[in-house]
């Protein structure tokens, strides 16, 4: 038996997020515990799976602040290492009037760009069931090597291994060196979490169904997860595609983590079916389910410390239906 279910290697970082206008005029912004990984990760943990998290922070007040956190919605955080030369990296989360977000990052250098080979726990990549990661850990020549040796381990050792690109233009050199790193995800993962805009931009495909299947030609992943946004998302496996709408609501508030919670409740549906003999009842159950958490997750503020529980999924989704 595997201590865990999933353990992830990437970025954990501050989200400044919008919250209010102070007396002068000035916009008011609430210092939230964010990253994509560990997103992922505290709604797995709040599923009732067992995860742990590699990466860096800074040790300062925030990568204090991000170990309490983690430790609190119990993701293992005994990979966590801490940089006394660089600081946390931090994230301004804009809302764009349509919904959409515009991140700026504090992250030239960040700690979580500093992680080495040597600093990956080696042990809570072989005694997990699924590793995750992003592309957040391919920007930069140290944290790469790190996460190459990562996902090298977790072939090693049989893992299914789960991709998200996450894309964040900003923080790259340029949107090629972006593709070259989004290529060599899609080479070593098994499973594919991509949303709408990802998949245009990597094939240049504006059909999601021609643009899925042109990766499918061209890489060897077997399921694939679209994530639609309001459209709702869609799964692709072997010969089976299914699709299902979003769960729309008026609370609504920002979208930050949506897709996050959405991947993690993909990884905790292959956690209760396999990857090998999965179904188009399985695939609809697996996304309603996700895209109902999501859903849940957009009337939040922040992500990782509001994850809901599965039971209130399951009521969310008995009253929408």
């Amino acid at each position: 038996m595997k201590k865990y279910d999933v353990t992830a290697l990437g970025e954990l970082l501050i989200d400044f997020t919008q919250n209010g206008i102070s007396e002068q005029g000035n916009p008011l912004f609430e210092a939230n515990p964010g990253g994509a990984p560990c997103n992922v990760l505290s709604m797995l943990s709040r599923l009732g799976r067992k995860t742990a998290f590699i990466g860096k922070v800074g040790n300062d007040g925030f990568g204090k602040q991000l170990a309490e956190a983690i430790e609190e919605v119990g993701i293992d955080a005994s990979g966590l290492v801490f940089d006394n030369e660089v600081h946390t990296t931090l994230a301004l989360v804009h809302k764009l009037p349509d919904g959409d977000r515009d991140f700026s990052f504090y992250r030239n250098p960040g700690a979580d760009m500093m992680l080495r080979e040597d600093e990956v726990k080696e042990d809570l990549i072989r005694d997990a069931k699924i590793f995750h990661f992003g592309t957040l850990s391919l920007t930069d020549e140290e944290v790469k090597k790190a996460t190459h040796k990562a996902v090298a381990i977790a072939e090693e050792e049989g893992l299914i291994r789960s991709f998200d690109p996450n894309l964040r233009p900003p923080l790259w050199r340029s949107l090629d060196d972006a593709k070259k790193e989004v290529d060599w995800g899609l080479q070593h993962c098994d499973i594919l979490k991509i949303s709408d805009n990802e998949v245009q931009w990597f094939t240049g495909i504006e059909d999601y169904d021609e643009g899925i299947a042109w990766l499918r030609e061209h890489y060897n992943i077997k399921l694939i997860c679209l994530s639609l946004g309001a459209e709702g998302s869609r799964a692709y496996y072997k010969d089976t595609s299914v699709s299902v709408d979003a769960f729309l609501q008026e609370e609504t508030i920002e979208t930050t983590g949506a897709g996050d919670t959405f991947g993690a409740c993909v990884l905790s549906g292959v956690l209760e079916y396999g990857l090998d003999n999965l179904d188009e009842d399985k695939l609809i159950e697996i996304l309603t389910f996700a895209n109902a958490a999501a859903s849940i997750v957009t009337t939040k503020k922040g992500a990782l410390r509001v994850m809901p529980e599965r039971k209130t999924v399951d009521a969310f989704i008995i009253i929408r239906r």
